[in-house]
């Protein structure tokens, strides 16, 4: 058929204009075409890690498609995270965070990145909870006798954490802020060199995961006095709520979750999402999290985005009214 100039000039237009979507389309239906990166923030071994990589075995399998995980630990996982901000925007690299990385962005350090500008929400995938522990030389055995021992002996206590502006290290904060109470801030490089210590009896007190304190717990190690999440946990229901032993609202849980690029088109940020919660709550993945003390979740993009944004301002109330220090 043969078009006059003036009508063949307007149905090349319109086409033009139609293209975009179109490729879009295409785009999201046959994506993954190629291996889908997958960062970590942290070192292999991680809760970061084994979550990662426990993902990334389920999306190779349900896509045929590899799902690499890349481990690119360094400045408190802020170096994985700006790769992410800067990479190609056509979700093809994601990246795992925690809830610390919601501190970092509330510190008010410098960061190369704005989480919630630079960087979008696709799902959340665990929440896991701390336990409060205590060395057994110490008297306390409850949250309430914790407070009491610290009112009454100012500076003794000493808290160890898994690094300064780490999410035990701000457990600490918050219980000591709304205790009123005052705790020493003991750093060491990592969570398990911190339970080690406490164990020693360095350092009275830590924030641990379950898994981590309860052998010593069965062992009389340690003694575990409540727990960091807002009611009580299936996994350990003998165990009270730290808001239950005397601190109202209290409440600070670890959690997982994936993001991408801000400039990542949103049709793909869906198709990821809902591929992440079918991986995430797919039998064999919830069972092999649950054994690391991790609840298998499962958000829309907006949901996580929010959930973001709601911790970064917790964080940084806190961090304010507390007067805390985080260089």
């Amino acid at each position: 058929m043969m078009l006059n100039r003036p009508f063949k000039i307007a149905y090349i237009g319109a086409a033009a204009l139609l293209s975009p979507a179109v490729t879009l389309a295409a785009a999201v239906d046959t994506f993954p075409q190629k291996p889908v990166r997958f960062l970590v923030p942290f070192v292999p071994g991680a809760g970061t890690d084994i979550t990662t990589r426990a993902l990334a075995r389920k999306l190779t399998e349900m896509w045929g498609q590899q799902v690499v995980a890349d481990n690119r630990a360094g400045a408190g996982g802020a170096i994985a995270v700006d790769l992410t901000a800067h990479a190609d925007p056509d979700g093809y690299t994601i990246c795992l965070i925690s809830a610390g990385h919601s501190v970092l962005s509330a510190s008010g350090n410098p960061i190369p990145y704005d989480l919630e500008k630079d960087l979008q929400a696709i799902a959340q995938v665990t929440s896991l909870f701390y336990v409060l522990t205590v060395h057994p030389s110490l008297p306390a055995k409850s949250v309430a006798e914790l407070i009491a021992y610290a009112r009454a002996n100012p500076g003794k206590l000493n808290q160890g954490s898994s690094g300064t502006g780490a999410l035990q290290h701000l457990a600490g904060e918050m219980l000591a802020y709304k205790a009123g109470v005052k705790f020493t801030h003991i750093p060491y490089k990592g969570g398990a060199a911190a339970l080690t210590a406490t164990l020693a009896g360095e350092v009275e007190m830590s924030f641990t995961t379950l898994l981590s304190a309860r052998p010593y717990m069965q062992s009389n190690r340690l003694r575990i006095l409540g727990i960091t999440a807002g009611k009580r946990s299936p996994a350990a229901p003998e165990l009270p709520t730290i808001a239950e032993g005397g601190v109202p609202g209290y409440e600070a849980n670890q959690w997982y979750g994936v993001i991408t690029s801000a400039k990542v088109p949103k049709d793909i940020v869906n198709k990821l999402s809902l591929a992440l919660n079918a991986a995430v709550n797919a039998p064999d993945v919830a069972e092999r999290l649950m054994k690391d003390g991790s609840t298998p979740h499962g958000t829309t993009p907006a949901q996580f985005q929010a959930h973001i944004h709601s911790e970064i301002a917790k964080w940084r109330e806190l961090i304010k009214v507390a007067g805390i220090r985080l260089n």
